[in-house]
């Protein structure tokens, strides 16, 4: 049945106004939002406020990869480990193999020392999961003569395999775990020839991450193809290959690249223009489609990608990125998935010359918004039954099906149900024996992981939603899910991360690896817990919105009443609101804080929060009740500087002694924090052993023993991101001479022996064992991926990455 957005108004007590927003957001029919819990509706409607999120992710993690120049340097990561391993004097060793979760220095390549830094030894690292999260995928290939075997690429984790058709995965080599993997695929001639793409470029922001193209030729080992290490492979985002092996085409943020030796060492740019995708006629390797990632147009190619012809097409103006896929049945179909301003289909019968638009009806009969607003982020089409060119699968934020060529979709997903697939979607994949009869197999890869439909025809057929009819979810040892950051509780055992697209999620010890649960919906950030109170854990939505949950992590935000930052559901006026002054966070209801804000519960006192936007605010009655006009109070206790606050640090033991870093590199301290109006001085600005860096503060840790010895880190690929004083801020030194030139994203100090110091880098972590003056020659694990956030359970080291999900080890034995 139908439903008007009147009829979903009344249900649902939301206005009428607002229908159609969710709709066009969420990429969804009315149907599908009368099914959505209110809480869920609340959500999304809190979502309408933020309608760039991917985009913000990108500009976050950006603002972070800067040097003191603004810039982030091409290859950046690759150069510095280059520089690295020449300061040290190693060589380059063999490639990593396939081996569970991989560790320390025989996964990153490194010649590995005899003896363990600072008590860490490669066995010793636990991986507590998330194995049942899974995080954002952009590729997946299956091996076509053992479809057992599966390759995946994650955005943050590097390549992952499995030889059991998913039922567990492990990742491949940790060489490429520090790396944004944007695109996977298999040579069709030489089945174990696998070429991933790296560097997310489907963003309006700088590609991050990127390393150029990897290749392995036994599908474990895999080494970078030197020649697309420049500028013009930072992001790669889509690769094709030849029927016959010979021609590769890889898709890049800059424009086309053709290479048609068999080492790949001579690339040829055959278009200036960004794309999103390419893909060689599967029958014809002279013909060839390409896809632009922003600029609303298709080219098309009919002497093997050398040169190519802009497609032309009636009907409206395209706009956006255009993904493409040809038909298995007949190759001279062509689908396009347009963005527009929330997907349109059109269809080309010419082998992608030209296109005519399909009418892209919902049931309804009204135009499908199946993209939402993002069709630049998830954007994905697929038409490979060899029986049946009409058939056509599309993915945004859900999944939609049409049996007619595009005049009319449906839906076959509900992404806010758990039984079906999660939301925003990237790759879809044929299993390599899809016939259309005895076998219609076809795998999903988005922001949840990866997930397949045993038999297409049958998924997702429902007579109204949610549709979980047919789907498995394949996130089985998947662990890619990225942290920004975590905390624990040492008499539970307990722990929570802030997960980027996955919200805050929650590990019982009791439950293990594949029993993590969410329990805030949305984006993750900074994480506290209560070291009194096991209950009582902290979290954020974006743009500093700290929410609070009171029953030891156990279950989800339904009730949409746990943000103590002030913003709250309002029944009234049904939309979300905020509390009057003092119950709530300017900088949090403005937006003037960064998309995942730092905030600090007071090691000495459980009843305060201190939260950085771009003053610093402070409550001293956290626990407070929560009602739609009272609930914690907050006070600005330091003006602001100009520059939104990046990391904070209350002294152990001190709680007048509070630490605050910018963005832009400043540096505060204050020595009478709990009063009324504390007063700051700015630090490290003057004389010769001044603080020198200018760029994005990320970490401050002071020495829980000595509070005159504090540890500053910082981001951007430099050569000086780790400094330390041992007076309170007067003198400075610089320690990291023997890291990598990459972002330092957090230090720790062993509680008992403070000499000892863990560093969480963008390529790992490092340890020291003489206060920071010299560092191991290699990443000591936990994985070869960025470590946003270390933090202690007792002389438990727990390390939250962005990319890999969380390791602990335990260093009470040293």
């Amino acid at each position: 049945m139908t439903i008007s957005d009147a009829q979903l108004a009344r249900e649902k007590n939301i206005r009428i106004e607002q229908v159609p927003l969710l709709r066009r957001s969420r990429g969804a029919t009315n149907e599908t939002l009368q099914g959505l819990p209110d809480a869920a509706i609340r959500r999304a409607l809190r979502r309408l406020n933020h309608p760039d999120l991917p985009n913000a992710r990108r500009l976050f993690r950006l603002e972070q990869e800067r040097g003191d120049d603004g810039t982030v340097p091409a290859n950046a990561q690759g150069t510095a480990l280059d520089r690295m391993r020449a300061r040290l004097g190693i060589a380059e060793p063999p490639a990593a193999q396939t081996a569970g979760v991989p560790t320390g220095p025989a996964a990153e390549g490194f010649a590995a020392g005899p003896t363990p830094t600072a008590g860490m030894q490669l066995t010793q690292w636990e991986w507590l999961g998330p194995g049942n999260i899974g995080g954002r995928t952009r590729g997946i290939v299956i091996h076509p003569e053992d479809p057992l075997r599966m390759w995946a690429a994650s955005a943050g984790g590097g390549v992952w395999h499995t030889g059991d058709g998913g039922r567990k995965w492990a990742p491949v080599d940790d060489f490429l775990g520090n790396l944004a993997c944007s695109c996977l695929t298999v040579d069709p001639a030489a089945p174990t020839t696998i070429y991933v793409g790296t560097g997310e470029g489907f963003s309006n922001a700088d590609a991050l991450r990127g390393n150029g193209v990897f290749r392995t030729t036994d599908g474990a080992n895999w080494a970078p193809i030197t020649a697309t290490r420049t500028a013009d492979f930072r992001a790669v985002t889509r690769i094709a290959v030849s029927r016959t092996g010979e021609v590769v085409l890889a898709a890049t943020t800059t424009g086309l690249f053709r290479c048609s030796d068999s080492e790949r060492k001579h690339w040829t740019q055959v278009l200036d223009v960004p794309l999103g995708i390419v893909l060689f006629d599967p029958t014809d390797d002279q013909r060839a489609v390409a896809g632009a990632l922003d600029a609303g147009a298709a080219f098309v190619s009919s002497d093997g990608g050398r040169t190519w012809q802009t497609a032309t097409h009636e009907s409206k103006p395209w706009s956006g990125r255009v993904e493409l896929a040809y038909a298995a049945k007949d190759p001279a179909i062509v689908y396009a998935s347009v963005q527009m301003t929330s997907g349109r289909i059109w269809r080309s019968t010419d082998g992608g010359r030209t296109y005519r638009l399909r009418r892209t009806l919902d049931s309804s009969g009204q135009v499908a918004d199946y993209l939402g607003d993002q069709g630049w982020y998830g954007n994905a089409v697929w038409a490979g039954d060899p029986t049946d060119a009409n058939l056509v699968v599309l993915g945004g934020v859900d999944l939609w099906r049409s049996t007619d060529g595009g005049d009319h979709i449906t839906e076959i997903s509900t992404w806010w149900h758990p039984r079906s697939v999660h939301a925003d979607h990237h790759a879809i994949v044929s299993h390599p024996s899809y016939d259309g009869t005895a076998n219609r197999t076809v795998l999903f890869g988005n922001d949840g992981g990866v997930f397949m439909a045993q038999d297409l025809s049958r998924t997702g057929t429902e007579p109204e939603p949610p549709f979980v009819e047919g789907w498995t979810e394949l996130d089985n040892n998947y662990g890619v899910t990225q942290f920004f950051s975590g905390a624990g509780n040492r008499i539970t055992g307990k722990i929570i991360g802030g997960a980027q697209d996955n919200g805050t999620l929650c590990f019982d010890p009791a439950l293990g690896a594949e029993g993590w649960q969410q329990i805030f919906g949305g984006d993750g950030g900074w994480c506290a817990s209560d070291p009194d109170d096991p209950d009582v854990f902290y979290g954020e939505y974006v743009f500093l919105n700290i929410h609070r949950n009171t029953d030891g992590g156990t279950s989800d935000d339904t009730d949409g009443d746990r943000y103590i930052s002030g913003q709250f559901w309002n029944e009234t006026i049904r939309e979300w609101d905020w509390k009057p002054l003092p119950f709530h966070i300017p900088d949090a209801k403005n937006n003037q804080a960064l998309f995942i804000a730092p905030f600090a519960l007071d090691p000495n006192n459980a009843d305060r929060l201190l939260a950085g936007g771009l003053s610093l605010w402070r409550t001293n009655n956290a626990k407070e009740p929560n009602t739609p006009s009272s609930g914690p109070t907050w006070q600005a206790i330091k003006p602001s500087a100009g520059s939104k606050i990046s990391a904070l640090a209350v002294t152990p033991g001190d709680s007048d002694l509070i630490w605050v870093g910018h963005v832009n590199g400043m540096l505060f301290r204050t020595t009478n924090g709990t009063a009324a109006t504390p007063s700051w001085a700015r630090v490290g600005v003057t004389g010769p052993d001044r603080l020198r860096p200018s760029r994005y503060c990320t970490c401050v840790t002071v020495d829980p023993r000595d509070p005159e010895t504090v540890f500053v880190a910082f981001g951007g690929f430099e050569a000086d991101n780790l400094w330390v004083t041992h007076d309170g801020g007067a003198r400075w030194s610089r320690l990291a001479e023997t890291l990598p030139d990459v972002p330092i994203r957090a230090v720790a100090i062993h509680p008992r022996r403070t000499e000892l110091l863990y560093c969480g880098t963008e390529v790992g972590l490092y340890a020291s064992e003489d206060r920071g003056v010299t560092w191991s020659a290699t990443n000591e694990g936990p994985a070869n991926c960025s470590v946003d956030q270390l933090f202690w359970m007792d002389e438990t080291l727990v390390s939250a990455t962005h990319g890999r999900g969380m390791f602990r080890i335990d260093l009470s034995t040293v």
